[in-house]
This record gives C-alpha cells, structure tokens and sequence, in this order.
C-alpha cells in the first residue's frame, strides 16, 4: 500500500514548508518539498490549506484498563486519541491492579495488542518496595518509571526516605514523578476544613494541593536526581517557583499539562470540579509563567495528563471530586488555539508535543517526519469553527472540559503507521496501533 499525502504544509524539525509526504506501508518512503512526485500511489489525501505534523506522543495519560473500566478504557480512550491527532500514548501504573508488577505490566500489554486504535506503551510503578524488580524490566519496550512522590488517584505515595534513594539509585530508565509533598497537603485540608466544613469548596483547591507543597517535593526530587545522576522528568509542573528548577541540567527536565497551560484558578467559578487535578490548577501569574518557559527551554514536553472519571465522581468540593479531567482528544486543537494567540509557534509546539517526547524516552523511529520512520501524521486545518458538544466526544466518560468550547482549529486526518485511523469525524474502530520500541541510548 503507497498512499501519498500532497499540497500540504509540512511543520518539523523547526521548518514549516510546502511539500508531500510518499508512504510505502507503515513507513515514511520519502518527503518532497514543494513537488508532487510520479508514480503510482494507492491513494492520495488533498492536504490543501492544511498542516501536516507528527502524530502527537502523549507520553502521560490514564486509561484506567485495568480495573477502572466504569470511567474508560484503552479501546474508548485510543479512539479519543485519534481523533485527537495523538498516535501514541504512554499509560500510568496507578490502576487496578496497580502496574508495579512484571506480571501486571505484561497484562496490559496484551489488553492494548486487542483493543488499541494507536501506538501504545505503559509506564512500570515505583512501590515503597520494588525497586529491586527494575533489573528486570525489558528497556527496549518501556518509556520509564513513573513515582508518585505526592499521593494522587490510586494511592501509589512512596514516601519512605530509604525506598526514594532506591528508586532513584537503582533506575536506568527515565524517572517521571509527581511532585506534591503529603504532610503539606494534609495539614493544608485540616485547616481548610476547620474554617470551611468536611468539604470545601474547589475554588480552595489550589491552596490545599499548594504552590509550596509543590516546590518542596520537586527540589526533593531534583536533588535525588543529581546525586545519583537519575534522569529525571517532573511530570505536571505547575508553579512558577518550580520552574526555576530547570532548564540547567540537561538530564533533569519538567512536562507541563495543556490543562496548566490553559486554564488558571479564575475558571473555578464557572467550571468547578471539572478542572479539579492533582496538582491543581493554580494563578494566572503561574499560568503566564508556564506559557513563557514553553519557549525558553525551562518546559520539555507537553502532555495532557488524561484522567477520566464520571460525570457523578466530580461532583462536590475538595475532599468528594475526584481529581482528573480527560483533554486527549482536544490537546492539539487547544494548544493550536495558544498558537493563534502567540503563546509559541506551530514549530515550538511541533517540538514540545512530538519531537521531544521522542527524544526524552529513546522512541525508536517516531515523533519526527522523515524517510524510515513510521507514518504517524497529524493533518490538521483552521477554518470554520465547531463547538464541543457530547456528540463529537469520544472518551467513555462522555464529558469534557472542553464542552461548549469553540475552536478554530480541527483534525482532518490522523495517520498511524501510515494507515488513516481517523478521517473527518470517524474513527477507524477496526484498527490496532503497535507497540512502541524504545533505545534509551539514543
């Protein structure tokens, strides 16, 4: 099968240009630039006033398969994902059963064989005590270790001095840890609560899950990086304390969230538990902040951090909403629109969402367009606009912050392992994506 993608304007490695994309199987063949080449094509997509980019690498989401099933699943939330433009994504461990075994991990492996409309991998857990199973990990098919070092949706806290030092003594892989420090949190709730009843109101949110209790866990973090020359990755930065941390050791990076990124604690008023996540949605001074280390380095990459949960589990404040909200299918869309506003350039996101991605967890031969890599393309067009509306969500919650939300910016197509996976509002549900290899050497 050659399909040819022509007329389009090709976004990677820090050039935008007109060109066409020739694939030969799953494979890029070649890239033409400003040419349409001869010969024989099995089909042809017109990408005519559109952008052809990387298939986005979402290398931090929550599927909730297995053992959360009432919320989402791989099947629903990969289809969300292509439509979305994001032809892999990265799972977390904290499910049921947590995903800190070899046995676990194994599982859903062949879950996402079945089920998984795009690539696919799976973060393995850091425990109080497993640190000695990291030797046993297969490297080639794993992005990292994912450690809770703030306790968050499914109770994975490590927080033990000792097992810290293992974990960060012991892992070859990528560390990617959540930085929020419990003993602040808690005692943060506690006087909350005293002045505000059992469950305060979200708008608090972000003073209980604080800027502080942040900062504190992410120095941890960082020093336990550079004293065992760990290679770290602080997932969700929130604050703009925190970002002073990096963009000075090339082995210690920070990911921020489109959710971050886009929203700040003034839309508690009109959006409530929706935008409810660990760690919170905090001050438009830390939103503005964020945007500007998207481009001078101090950001790696952005993710969205997807986390569903029924529209009955985020009801209430503080203490009874659950944290998490599902952005996979609107994250290009939504950082396109920052790209309209000048937040950073189709190139800066190209970098952030694709190409770096790519490079922090070794993916072998995706997150850039060129010759031998695999065909995974986002084609997408700003033009008339659409509003989100349950009808065009597909994540299995059926909700979306996002919802009445219009934007200017759509997926056309989405193209995993050259074949078209999404096309014009549908989803090709007959297609399994592959699982990702991964050369941490690299």
């Amino acid at each position: 099968m050659r399909t040819l993608i022509k007329n389009a304007t090709i976004v990677n490695e820090g050039r935008t240009y007109g060109g066409c994309i020739a694939i030969e199987g799953d494979t890029i063949e070649a890239i033409h630039e400003g040419q349409v080449p001869e010969g024989r094509f099995d089909a042809t997509i017109d990408a005519n006033g559109c952008h052809a980019l990387p298939g986005i690498i979402d290398s931090h989401v929550h599927f909730r398969e297995p053992g959360l099933t009432d919320k989402a699943d791989i099947e629903s939330e990969s289809r969300a994902a292509a439509a979305g433009g994001v032809t892999t994504f990265f799972d977390m461990p904290n499910t049921v059963p947590q995903t800190t075994t070899i046995e676990a991990l194994e599982d859903k492996f062949a879950r996402a064989a079945r089920e998984s409309h795009v690539n696919y991998s799976f973060f393995f857990g850091a425990t109080n005590d497993n640190a000695a199973l990291f030797g046993s990990l297969d490297g080639t098919t794993l992005p990292g270790i994912k450690l809770f070092m703030g306790s968050s949706t499914g109770n994975m806290l490590v927080d033990r001095s000792d097992a810290l030092e293992r974990i960060f003594a012991s892992a070859k892989l990528p560390v990617i840890a959540h930085c929020e420090d419990t003993a602040t949190i808690n005692a943060n709730m506690e006087a909350m609560r005293s002045k505000h009843g059992d469950d305060p109101d979200v708008a608090l949110h972000p003073l209980i899950r604080s800027a502080e209790a942040c900062m504190a866990s992410t120095r941890l973090a960082v020093s336990l990086a550079r004293k065992h020359t760990t290679r770290l990755h602080v997932a969700h930065v929130s604050t703009a304390a925190e970002l002073e941390l990096f963009g000075h050791d090339g082995n210690i990076t920070a990911e921020a969230t489109v959710g971050h990124l886009y929203f700040s604690d003034s839309d508690y008023a009109t959006l409530g538990a929706k935008i409810k996540v660990n760690p919170a949605i905090k001050t438009e001074a830390d939103r503005a902040a964020l945007r500007r280390a998207l481009s001078d380095g101090r950001i790696y990459t952005i993710a969205t951090d997807h986390a569903p949960h029924l529209p009955a589990q985020k009801q209430g404040g503080c203490a009874r909403a659950a944290s998490g909200m599902p952005m996979v299918q609107f994250s290009l869309p939504t950082m396109l629109e920052l790209v309209d506003d000048g937040v950073l350039t189709i190139d800066r996101l190209t970098e952030l969402m694709c190409h770096n991605p790519a490079r922090l967890f070794g993916v072998e031969k995706r997150g850039f367009l060129r010759p031998g890599h695999k065909a995974d393309i986002a084609i997408v067009r700003r033009g008339e606009p659409w509003t989100v509306n349950p009808e065009v969500i597909e994540s299995k919650c059926g909700w979306s912050p996002m919802e009445g939300h219009t934007y200017r910016w759509r997926v056309v197509y989405t193209l995993c392992n050259g074949h078209v996976v999404y096309s014009n509002g549908h989803v090709d549900s007959g297609y399994i994506g592959q699982a990702v290899r991964f050369n941490h050497q690299q």
